[in-house]
């Protein structure tokens, strides 16, 4: 028999309300790719191994909550970057299928790829993933790289690929007054969106500045002090431009 494979934990999250349908258990994994220049959990950024975890249990503390859940809730997976331990999520999304937990995966597809082996173990994971939550932060590739440290094409091929599969889909895209709000952007990634036929929700989240302590305590500097949390009325803008209502 295998041995049950290990996954770096960065934390986890009892009641989670905005990470997928109803209430849900949200499970931060450790390590990722990407620098997004707002990011509010930089201390996840390494892949650090003093908190390890198996699915067994994981999907025991999930469980201890599934009173909660109701019938739309479950598990979410995010980070970090999820995708950067697909074996260890393979594996805890079969077993929480197994026990009939719905399974939410919160991903910015960095590390997707077409090739081998990654492809291979997308494709199974997304067998037992019910919904994806994929983060688009900027439709133009370097304006991408400017804010992540990497281009996009892989990202958006990744939201074409799960639209081939028919794999139901939130977008998510973080509105950055002076770096992720220009129109022109938004509209060409609402024209993105609608190339996809599988989008279920368009979320448009406020940037924050909540996790600039975290920086501060790593010692990285943080470029994005002056820029402010964009009001409401200027979210509702940017959702509607990308769900085409205006």
């Amino acid at each position: 028999m295998d041995s049950p494979k290990v996954g770096f934990l960065h934390s986890t999250e009892s009641f989670g309300s905005v990470d997928g349908p109803g209430i849900r258990f949200v499970i931060f994994l450790q390590g990722c790719p990407m620098r997004c220049r707002y990011c509010h959990n930089p201390d996840s950024w390494k892949k650090e191994k003093q908190q390890s975890v198996t699915a067994e249990e994981l999907l025991g503390r999930a469980e201890r909550y599934r009173s909660y859940w109701g019938k739309d809730g479950g598990i979410t997976v995010s980070g970090g970057e999820a995708l950067l331990q697909t074996d260890f999520l393979i594996e805890l999304f079969s077993k929480a299928h197994e026990r009939g937990i719905n399974t939410c995966l919160d991903t910015s597809a960095q590390p997707f790829s077409r090739q081998s082996p990654f492809y291979d173990k997308f494709v199974h994971l997304m067998e037992h993933t019910d919904l994806v939550l994929l983060d688009i932060k900027h439709i133009d590739s370097e304006a991408h790289r400017m804010l992540t440290g990497h281009p996009n094409e892989n990202i958006l091929d990744a939201a074409r690929c799960l639209s081939d599969m028919g794999k139901p889909v939130w977008i998510r895209h973080v509105l950055v007054p002076g770096i992720t709000d220009d129109e022109d952007a938004l509209r060409r990634l609402a024209a993105f969106i609608q190339t996809l036929s599988n989008v279920q929700r368009i979320e448009v989240l406020p940037y924050h500045a909540l996790g600039i302590y975290k920086w501060e305590n790593l010692g990285i500097p943080y470029s994005l002090k002056d820029v402010s949390t964009p009001a409401k009325e200027q979210v509702e803008w940017a959702g509607k431009i990308l769900r085409g209502e205006q």
